[in-house]
């Protein structure tokens, strides 16, 4: 499947090189800090730098770190839907060094995950998408099912965008991220295998203009660990908390 999502890549992107002048879109770049808590006992967050792009030509879209290609879809002066092969970063795992109390542990490595995603929006600002994503690195081997809900609101200067999350996951994610094999056992940790289960979170992002093109952008989320992860003797905090700040151009072209 990887293949084919690079192959509808290059083809959107050539469309998209075609368009002619009359029609430019819009295109928001940025860049930033990202953090993100680990929920595993003794590990220290995760910082990233991170770069921010937003665009969407009803073709082919950028959100953030994620990509996709529409391949079916209808879009209204008052609503849009559209279906589309998508892909996007997993930032979560742990090395066994990360701690002492996960020495003796495999590694568990981050991974890409893809696959379907439908989304649908009214006057641009409320939306629910939902994905369904599959491990494309062949690392935990898993699907994952992803549906998110939100709205887009003004205060002042200030724009906010929150939504509410909600993902299942499967037993295969949880217990390779969760999981305690029988060779990585030991007294004070017992071996352990997840189920799956359901993780919720809520997230918003805030913008702030500074000029015409430039503004500051804010992303704040909270995520609550399926239950089967919260029992596991890795985990020492049952949430995952993580955010960006980010400077952000708008511009057309």
């Amino acid at each position: 499947m990887r293949y084919l999502l690079i192959l509808l890549l290059i083809i959107t992107l050539q469309a998209a090189e075609d368009k002619n002048e009359s029609s430019k879109q819009k295109i928001t770049l940025g860049f930033g800090p990202y953090i993100q808590s680990q929920p595993y006992k003794g590990v220290d967050d995760l910082i990233l730098p991170s770069p921010v792009i937003f665009y969407d030509n009803g073709i082919f879209y950028i959100r953030w770190s994620r990509f996709g290609v529409y391949f079916l879809g209808e879009k209204k002066s008052d609503y849009a839907w559209g279906f589309s092969l998508t892909a996007q970063p997993r930032t979560l795992g742990y090395k066994s060094t990360d701690s002492k109390e996960l020495n003796g542990m495999e590694d568990r490595e981050s991974s890409f995950e893809g696959g379907l995603a439908f989304s649908a929006s009214y006057h641009d600002k409320e939306y629910i998408e939902i994905m369904l994503l599959h491990d494309l690195l062949d690392r935990n081997k898993a699907w994952l099912a992803r549906c998110e809900i939100g709205d887009e609101f003004k205060a002042g200067d200030f724009t906010f965008y929150p939504s509410v999350v909600g993902i299942y996951q499967s037993e295969k994610f949880l217990d390779y991220y969760y999981g305690v094999k029988e060779s990585e056992s030991t007294l004070t940790r017992p071996a352990y295998s997840a189920n799956d289960g359901f993780e919720f979170g809520i997230q918003t992002y805030i913008r702030y203009p500074l000029t015409t093109n430039l503004s500051t952008l804010v992303n704040l989320r909270y995520d609550i660990l399926a239950k089967s992860a919260q029992d596991s003797p890795l985990v020492e905090d049952n949430y995952i908390y993580s955010g960006l700040l980010s400077l952000i151009y708008t511009f057309k072209y």
